[in-house]
């Protein structure tokens, strides 16, 4: 597989053909996503070859936005099929990447190790610092395709049941970022809190 080549190209596209609304799903947004995956790849102690099939799902697995929003992982899958022959993947890679893509489909249910890390670098966010950042990027987004107008509280509702909801799927992920979304599930839970406190 040529790997730079496929990296560099869609990365290419990325950058320059996304619909100016997606501010959320970015190219910053696959690139954070391609570092977590390495990240976790390494401390799972993962060889050359899985990480650079789970590096490559990770780059391709928003690809499917150049096109549409609905159902974007169907379609990023149909890309990643058709680009990466032109790179040297092979039938079993491509179906492999194919399928980590589909593991981080709502709600994530990835058996594999190679899925688990994908899914966790797709959510590493949700126990950093940038948190905030990134979860009113994606509010906004909604509100510019028009798929949801929350009101600032009912966000803070969806993303308190969201993080209560949401597990880490592998090890590595899990000691790096379960305390991180602990802290930050705690602080929508203090806004909350403090809503009810102005409203009775």
């Amino acid at each position: 597989m040529d790997f730079p080549a496929a990296r560099d190209y869609i990365l290419f596209r990325l950058k320059h053909e996304l619909d100016q609304r997606l501010i959320y799903h970015t190219y910053s947004h696959t690139v954070d996503v391609f570092r977590a995956a390495t990240e976790l790849s390494i401390l799972e102690a993962l060889g050359e070859e899985d990480q650079r099939v789970i590096e490559t799902a990770a780059l391709f697995h928003d690809a499917g936005m150049l096109t549409g929003y609905d159902n974007h992982e169907e379609s990023s899958v149909r890309m990643a099929s058709e680009i990466l022959k032109q790179f040297n993947y092979s039938a079993d890679q491509i179906e492999m990447i194919g399928q980590l893509i589909l593991d981080t489909r709502m709600p994530q249910m990835a058996l594999s190790i190679h899925g688990q890390i994908l899914c966790d670098a797709d959510l590493d966010y949700l126990g950093r610092s940038d948190y905030f950042i990134n979860s009113f990027r994606l509010k906004l987004e909604w509100q510019l395709f028009g798929i949801n107008q929350f009101s600032l509280f009912d966000w803070f509702l969806v993303q308190e049941e969201f993080l209560q909801s949401h597990t880490y799927l592998s090890s590595a992920a899990k000691k790096l970022r379960n305390e991180g979304k602990k802290q930050n599930l705690e602080s929508i839970q203090a806004l909350i809190h403090q809503r009810h406190k102005q409203t009775n």
